[in-house]
C-alpha cells in the first residue's frame, strides 16, 4: 500500500486506503488507461461496479500494472437485478471473471432497492461469499439508517462500509451518524458533487490560501472528516493532483466554512426511492 495514503481499519479487521480511485462513467475501453495512470500515481484503492460495465478494463489494468495484487484494494458492487442469496454468488463470480481475480477486497450491495425488499436475503448471501473467501469484506452502498438497522438486526456480520453520496452540499449527516454508531466506515461517492461545489466562495478562498485547486480542498475536507473518498478522472494530471492532498491541512475555520455549504444538493437518486 502506498505509504503516503492513510488507511482506515475496517470492522472486518483489514485496512482500506482512505483515498482511492473511482471509475464511475469511465467506458471500459478507457478504464485500463485510467486505472494504470492511477496506480502509477500511487493509488492503491480501485472502486468499480458491475453496472459500470468496466470491470474488464479494470482487470486488464490490474494485470498489467507493476503492483502486487495484495497491495491493491479492489471494490466492486452487486447490481439491483442480482439481489438474492444465490444470485449474489453468481454475480460476484461473474465480476471476478471480468476482473481476472480470485477475490475482491470489498463487495458492496449497490442499492437497497426497497421495492423488492430483498437486501436482507442478499446480505446473508454476502456472508456466504465472505466465508468462501471470494471477498475479504462485505458492505453496502446507498443504505439509509433504517436499512442499516435491519441488516445489523440479523445478528450476523455488520457491514464494513456504507458508500453514500457525500460532499459539502450533501453531507448526509444522519446516515454518517448511524454509520459511526454501528462501527461502519463511511465512504463518499460523488465527493466533488460533480463539480457543483468547486466554485463556492469558501472553497475558492481556501484554495487560494493553500495554493491548491478547489478539488484538492474538498478532498482534504473529506479526509479530515474521516471519510473514505474515491474521486474519479480520466486525465492523468488530474488523477495525480487528486492524490496530492497530504501536504496541507485545513484549519477549524475552513472546515466550518465548508460544513456550512450543506444545501441538500443531491446529484444522484434518493435511496428510499431508487429501484433501478
Amino acid at each position: 500500500m502506498s505509504t503516503n495514503i492513510p488507511a482506515i481499519t475496517l470492522n472486518a479487521g483489514i485496512q482500506m486506503p482512505q483515498l482511492g480511485f473511482g471509475v464511475f462513467q469511465v467506458p471500459d475501453d478507457d478504464a485500463q488507461g485510467a486505472v494504470e495512470s492511477a496506480l502509477a500515481s500511487g493509488y492503491r484503492g480501485i472502486d468499480t461496479a458491475a453496472i459500470y460495465g468496466n470491470e474488464t478494463g479494470v482487470g486488464r489494468a490490474l494485470a498489467s500494472a507493476d503492483v502486487a495484487r495484495e497491495d491493491v484494494f479492489v471494490t466492486t458492487k452487486l447490481w439491483i437485478e442480482d439481489h438474492g442469496r444465490e444470485a449474489s454468488r453468481v454475480a460476484l463470480e461473474a465480476s471476478l471473471e471480468r476482473l481476472g481475480l480470485d477475490h475482491v477486497d470489498l463487495y458492496l450491495i449497490h442499492w437497497p432497492t426497497p421495492a423488492t425488499d430483498a437486501y436482507l436475503d442478499t446480505w446473508q448471501g454476502f456472508e456466504d461469499l465472505a466465508a468462501a473467501g471470494l471477498t475479504r469484506a462485505i458492505g453496502v452502498s446507498n443504505f439509509l439508517p433504517e436499512h442499516l438497522e435491519r441488516v445489523v438486526a440479523l445478528g450476523g456480520t455488520v457491514p464494513a462500509v456504507n458508500q453514500i453520496e457525500l460532499h459539502p452540499a450533501l453531507q448526509n449527516r444522519e446516515t454518517v451518524a448511524a454509520n459511526t454508531r454501528l462501527g461502519i466506515a463511511t465512504e463518499a461517492w460523488s465527493p466533488l458533487a460533480q463539480g457543483a461545489v468547486l466554485k463556492d466562495p469558501a472553497v475558492l478562498a481556501a484554495a487560494s490560501t493553500h495554493d491548491v485547486s478547489p478539488a484538492q480542498i474538498v478532498l482534504r475536507w473529506h479526509l479530515q472528516h474521516g471519510n473514505i473518498v474515491i474521486p474519479k478522472s480520466v486525465t492523468p494530471e488530474r488523477i495525480a493532483a487528486n492524490l496530492d492532498v497530504f501536504g496541507f491541512e485545513l484549519d477549524d475555520a475552513e472546515i466550518a466554512q465548508l460544513d456550512a455549504l450543506e444545501r441538500n444538493g443531491r446529484t444522484g437518486p434518493h435511496p428510499a426511492e431508487f429501484n433501478g
